[in-house]
């Protein structure tokens, strides 16, 4: 597997935790798994071993020199790809919101790097490419490498995580990677001018996966394609969606170290002690009668929060408290501000990240809100299954394949209108706690785990 991050050493969102629990999973069936990794200045490596000492690596102009780490984690080789000059800075992607310019030598000489790991240290028979800094795998391989007699056989399949981030670069990127120019074209790695990554991994690879079976659904329409559509319609044929896991070592209601009480499905009291705890830890009234909805998101457009605010003004006379964790767009995070300013009875907002928290909102809220515009798969409703803590989705993406009538609230539209009519009907149901308990047990029954998932990617591994 090649990819931009992996947990526990270096992590932004969920394709950091698909690579710290998939390879574990799949090494657990049996699999031989090694992922590679930059080797960033703020990556979190235990004890690890230096296997290879300034390889020299050809790229287009660039004579790079990088060597490699070794760590196994989980039964699983991480390699880390060490280039100062590339990857000892202080951000992943980039710094103060910009990213760096020379992101594509960055993460094509992950690309190559990963190939020359395969040579010398692990054959490998499959590629396993995750997102637009892994798409230029399958082109080098079936370009500059399809007479190399290692790679006679070995195929590649590519994860989309999220197609809104394809990796698009100037005409002019294409010598600093050196690829053949007779490959920018609109069958190659060209797209609306620029060469793209992503679009270099889905023409080349033999198989393409993403994150559940809505979005692969959804991302071959012009709404959810953002222009691959067409291509993502011609490769359908090897288009296979399949659902995220999560890890439930982590987020367990009945053995969670980051909450005040543990509870079950059986015994609901240390939820309720959770909600009282969580009241008080966002400065609300310490009273459990009201329901309360939890939010812990990214503060940006795709996750709905232009919805938001037009639903909250249509609920102002309905009985209920919110409390927000997340950063983002600072228009969000004002209009969460400005609410919790002006009611500090009802809402409570704590701008950031902080993983106690997140796992307090999970245990201590009754309802989970997720109004995304489009969701890939998404975790948090899934831990909200697992908590009791029924969740208010748009019925997009994961979100749609993962929540049912029976233990959550999906809306179709995507208008404040819609949001509004679902909180609402959450709001009546919750009246009924006898009815709402049950509703919370199911979802609580749900399982989502990575060995599910794990055994989906080994039939595409076996084709």
């Amino acid at each position: 597997m090649v990819a931009a991050e992996a947990s526990p050493f270096a992590k932004t969102g969920g394709l950091g935790d698909v690579l710290g629990a998939l390879p574990a999973a799949l090494a657990r069936r049996g699999e031989d798994v090694a992922v590679v990794l930059p080797l960033y200045r703020t990556a979190k490596i235990g004890l690890h071993e230096r296997i290879l000492s300034n390889v020299p690596l050809t790229m287009g102009p660039h004579q790079l020199f990088a060597s490699v780490d070794v760590q196994v984690h989980n039964d699983v080789r991480y390699y880390f790809v060490d280039c100062p000059r590339l990857y000892d800075r202080a951000g992943i992607y980039g710094e103060g919101g910009v990213d760096y310019p020379d992101n594509h030598i960055r993460f094509g000489l992950l690309n190559l790097s990963a190939l020359a790991i395969a040579r010398t240290v692990f054959p490998a028979r499959i590629f396993h490419a995750h997102d637009w800094q892994a798409g230029l795998l399958a082109a080098y391989l079936r370009t500059n490498f399809a007479g190399d007699p290692t790679f006679f056989g070995s195929k590649c399949i590519l994860t989309i995580h999220n197609l809104g981030y394809q990796g698009n670069f100037p005409r002019t990127a294409l010598g600093d990677l050196g690829l053949d120019p007779v490959h920018l074209h609109t069958e190659g790695i060209e797209f609306y001018g620029q060469l793209s990554f992503l679009k270099a991994g889905i023409v080349w690879s033999d198989a393409i996966t993403t994150v559940s079976p809505t979005y692969a659904r959804e991302i071959q329409t012009p709404e959810f394609g953002y222009g691959m559509d067409g291509l993502l319609r011609a490769r359908s044929n090897v288009l296979t969606g399949i659902l995220n896991g999560v890890d439930y070592g982590e987020w367990n209601p009945e053995t969670d170290p980051h909450i005040p009480a543990r509870y079950s499905a059986e015994d609901f009291s240390g939820k309720q002690v959770s909600k009282l705890a969580l009241l008080e830890e966002m400065g609300l009234p310490a009273d459990a009668q009201l329901p309360l909805i939890g939010i812990v998101s990214r503060l940006v457009e795709q996750k709905g929060f232009d919805l938001v605010g037009p639903a909250l003004a249509e609920l102002i006379d309905e009985d209920f408290r919110m409390v927000v964790l997340g950063s983002g767009e600072w228009r969000f995070e004002e209009m969460f501000r400005t609410l919790a300013q002006s009611r500090p009875d009802r809402f409570a907002v704590r701008i950031g990240y902080d993983e106690k928290l997140s796992h307090g909102i999970e245990a201590g809220s009754d309802m989970f809100l997720m109004p995304s515009r489009y969701e890939p798969c998404g975790l948090s409703q899934i831990y909200s299954l697992r908590y009791g803590t029924v969740p208010i989705v748009r019925a997009t993406g994961g979100l749609d394949d993962t929540v049912d009538d029976e233990t959550g609230f999906k809306f179709q539209a995507y208008s404040p209108a819609a949001l509004a009519e679902a909180i609402r009907a959450a709001l009546k149901a919750w009246r009924d706690q006898d009815a709402w308990r049950l509703r919370m047990r199911r979802g609580m029954a749900k399982e989502h785990s990575w060995d599910d998932s794990a055994q989906e990617y080994q039939k595409i591994y076996r084709s």
